[in-house]
């Protein structure tokens, strides 16, 4: 087939869940022999500079320029117009005009529309086959950020787009089929939306990079966590872990070290660092880190779909204990690859326990090696995605 895949981001360096997702993705569907191109924002100058390396992927490669100054003057429509201020952030002429262009220039058989962000592109009348990649459930990622305690007018904020989110969110039905990352948000979305087209895609592992490094399960002294240290959840997550549950980890284990690791960490997030605390910023090899570490740990408290940090860690054998967030997507049992803990004394019970047993460590790592193998390998999840256009694709000319 060929295929156009329309984002929101650059998806190269693949260092964030959304940029990560698209270019693994469409490493394996160009091995399957289908012909890929892409059209999307470049942000700043490091999304320029990528386009090379994604042309050894896309056929063709088109971005649009989308400086932050301009997706602010986007987001002043909101005083009347209705869309989530997400929406609005990335909504812009020139992408319109880009994706006329390519339009008319190419036959494409099928396009994937990254995000709820991109959703207004291709949500008109037309006969092309279209996909909504989610990933997850926007509107239940606001709702859980509605519940965590924040300042007054941030959370005005939050409450006034949680309701813009969940208005439209329903313009998956213009589309053939959307998909989210976890069976959690499927079930979710179609409860609250009632849209019966939404399937799931789940987020995949990439098993070479996070291949088991001979991890040494004897030592208990580090407990981790990865992630883009200005996204709101791992921010959020990482002040609660230091300020609830280390210290109840502390009351058993004063020596254990805690490691921040992750690219652009906010002020709040730096501030964090003392002993026994580090923020390390950019890692660029992090297998690497996740091997140097006893435990990994996810306490996030909003958010949604699946977290790559869960899916990394446990494709490499390493133990985890995380939140409820994005745990019932992955469709395990407690202790297989990971434990799920909501409340600061469980999670702190969770992970000394871990720490002051050896074969626990390494039942819990196989168990969670052994599910990434069978059902989280990008190649599995390409097949999926591939399916899905057929699916699309069928759809279509069933309704001509």
């Amino acid at each position: 087939m060929k295929l156009l895949f329309l984002a929101n981001r650059t998806p190269y360096p693949p260092y964030r869940g959304d940029k990560l997702k698209i270019w693994h993705l469409a490493r394996q569907l160009v091995k399957k022999g289908h012909e890929l191109h892409l059209l999307t924002f470049a942000q700043n100058q490091d999304d320029w500079d990528a386009k090379s390396k994604l042309e050894t992927v896309f056929s063709s490669v088109t971005q649009v320029g989308l400086p932050s100054w301009k997706s602010a003057l986007h987001c002043l429509s909101a005083a009347f117009d209705p869309k989530p201020v997400q929406v609005l952030y990335f909504q812009d002429a020139a992408m319109r005009t880009a994706l006329k262009d390519m339009l008319a220039k190419h036959a494409f058989d099928a396009v994937h529309v990254q995000h709820l962000r991109m959703a207004p592109y291709l949500s008109g009348n037309t006969t092309l086959p279209r996909i909504l990649d989610l990933p997850d459930a926007f509107s239940l990622y606001w709702k859980r950020r509605q519940s965590v305690n924040r300042g007054f007018f941030q959370k005005q904020f939050e409450t006034l787009e949680a309701a813009r989110v969940l208005r439209y969110e329903p313009v998956m039905k213009q589309y053939e089929l959307a998909l989210a990352c976890s069976q959690e948000d499927v079930d979710y979305l179609e409860e609250t939306h009632r849209t019966g087209n939404v399937h799931l895609l789940p987020n995949g592992v990439d098993l070479e990079t996070f291949a088991p490094r001979d991890h040494d399960y004897a030592h208990n002294r580090t407990l981790l966590f990865t992630g883009n240290m200005d996204y709101a959840p791992n921010v959020d997550a990482v002040g609660y872990f230091v300020g609830e549950v280390l210290p109840l980890i502390r009351q058993k284990h004063p020596e254990v070290r805690f490691v921040i690791a992750g690219q652009r960490p906010v002020e709040s997030v730096k501030k964090l660092a003392g002993p026994g605390v580090e923020v390390t910023g950019f890692i660029e090899d992090l297998a690497a880190k996740y091997n140097e570490a006893s435990v990994v740990v996810a306490p996030l408290r909003f958010g949604a779909g699946t977290q790559n940090k869960v899916l990394e860690a446990m494709a490499m054998g390493i133990p985890v204990v995380c939140s409820h967030i994005g745990f019932a997507g992955l469709g395990i049992a407690q202790g297989e690859g990971a434990f799920m803990h909501r409340d600061p004394q469980g999670f702190a019970s969770a992970v000394c326990d871990l720490l002051e047993r050896q074969s626990l460590r390494e039942t819990t790592g196989a168990a969670g090696l052994r599910v990434m193998r069978e059902r989280f390998g990008w190649e599995a999840v390409a097949a999926r995605l591939e399916g899905y256009f057929r699916e699309a694709v069928v759809k279509v000319n069933r309704e001509r």
